[in-house]
């Protein structure tokens, strides 16, 4: 069945619109409620990231769950993977995330994770969805849900992301630039790497509200890249806004992405003997991964974009590490879901037990030329199905026959589409990826 308000990552869209409202808010929290009621008894773990708006969707939310008989531990600001883990470990029922991850502060949005700590199933989505659309009701005041607030929930999430790394790992002498994009990493960040011995420096981690992901964090590197360089640290690392995703800076100042995270973690597990299976990319992923891979005789397979189908492709697959070239990067031997502190350590872990920097691990994945545009569009139809669109997709793929890829995606989180063109030929690459963008731009806008 088709979705009516759940997209690929939750329930995400412009605050004070439809359906990110207080009035809306109020009626998933009690639909959500009644569908884990049903179940038995109902505990609902609630944490939200630094956006202004959480306040109001965090008070809407509680209302709504509590009138459904469910009862609500708040975590207060909390990456997203820290609920997830906080769920699990506490028995909770379900788990509630507000965020809109790496977009803007007037944006904002929902995550649910289930007590396992994992995404929802697609048929308890339905079952809540179904609900939205039924008459909103309270159960009786006896019956009503009471509200807690967990004060150690940092700190148990901090103990959680140390104990990733062996006790006997020291990481004494490493100077690190940390960029917490004035998000839900904070505070737990630096504590973790501090107390893991880092020398750290700490940027955007003065969250107002309104300035989550503003030329900062993950999506903006160039702050970080700047301070690296500046304090002549060893490396950075970059967070998104409710912490799931991850990218660094080496000591040169050069960006090292998703796909060359993944690539250290999966090594550094297939020469410990400890991979179980092989690795899960995505449709972005760089061709250089799949063959690195390959050359260690790693399986490689691709899952739709978006880390929900990263996991549920390890998940089939019984394997442990899969990731995006955006940062999301899953680490199933310590975590359930993508966690941008417990895949920095993993790397930190790589390069302090081959005794080398990041710049040279990366060394060993050449990665292929490629172009990523992201394109708006003003249209409630989907660009890539536009006949003129798709032949010209046919006839560039003809054109590199065979030494590249061209990929056209709608974006499941906001009005884009992603143009991304990877070959042998840098110019090429960058002619066609052009091309691609300006025929969408013409079309849509």
């Amino acid at each position: 069945m088709t979705k009516k308000y759940f997209g690929t990552d939750g329930i995400r869209g412009r605050v004070g619109i439809f359906p990110i409202t207080a009035e809306f808010m109020l009626k998933l929290g009690w639909a959500a409620g009644m569908a884990f009621r049903s179940m038995g008894a109902c505990r609902i773990l609630v944490g939200k990231d630094t956006r202004i708006s959480g306040y109001m969707l965090e008070s809407a939310l509680e209302a709504g769950l509590s009138a459904a008989g469910a009862d609500v531990m708040l975590l207060g600001p909390m990456p997203t993977p820290a609920i997830a883990y906080l769920t699990r470990t506490l028995h909770a029922e379900a788990g509630i995330v507000i965020s809109a991850s790496h977009n803007p502060y007037d944006d904002n949005g929902i995550k649910f994770f289930s007590g396992d700590g994992t995404k929802l199933l697609d048929e308890i989505e339905l079952i809540i969805e179904k609900l939205l659309d039924t008459p909103m009701t309270a159960v009786k005041s006896s019956q009503l849900g009471k509200v807690s607030r967990i004060n150690d929930a940092p700190g148990r999430y901090i103990e959680f992301c140390k104990s990733s790394v062996p006790a006997s790992i020291n990481f004494t002498g490493l100077k690190i630039v940390i960029d917490c994009a004035h998000g839900a990493t904070y505070k737990v960040a630096p504590s973790v790497f501090r107390e893991l011995g880092a020398d750290v420096t700490l940027l955007s981690a003065q969250p107002n509200g309104l300035n989550i992901n503003h030329n900062c964090g993950s999506t903006h590197m160039e702050q970080l890249q700047t301070a690296v360089l500046a304090k002549h640290a060893d490396l950075g690392i970059a967070f998104d806004g409710d912490g799931d995703r991850v990218l660094m800076v080496d000591h040169a100042g050069v960006v090292v992405d998703g796909d060359e995270l993944l690539f250290i973690i999966a090594r550094d597990l297939y020469e410990c003997n400890k991979l179980q299976g092989g690795v899960v990319g995505t449709m972005m992923s760089n061709l250089g991964l799949e063959l690195a891979m390959a050359s260690m005789g790693i399986p490689f397979v691709r899952a739709n974009v978006g880390d929900r189908y990263v996991i549920a492709e390890l998940l089939e697959r019984n394997w442990l590490v899969g990731g995006e070239s955006s940062g999301h990067v899953v680490c199933f031997q310590h975590t359930t879901t993508g966690d941008a502190i417990i895949a920095a350590l993993q790397v930190l872990l790589s390069l302090f037990r081959r005794e080398e920097s990041l710049a040279q691990a990366c060394q060993a994945l050449c990665k292929y030329p490629q172009v990523l545009l992201n394109v708006h569009f003003a249209s409630t139809e989907n660009p890539i199905e536009h006949s003129v669109i798709k032949n010209a997709h046919e006839r560039i793929t003809l054109a590199m026959a065979g030494h590249g890829r061209v990929l056209l995606r709608k974006s499941g989180t906001e009005p884009l589409v992603r143009v991304m063109v990877e070959g042998e030929d840098a110019a090429q690459v960058r002619l066609h990826a052009e091309e691609l963008a300006k025929l969408v731009t013409e079309i849509y806008i």
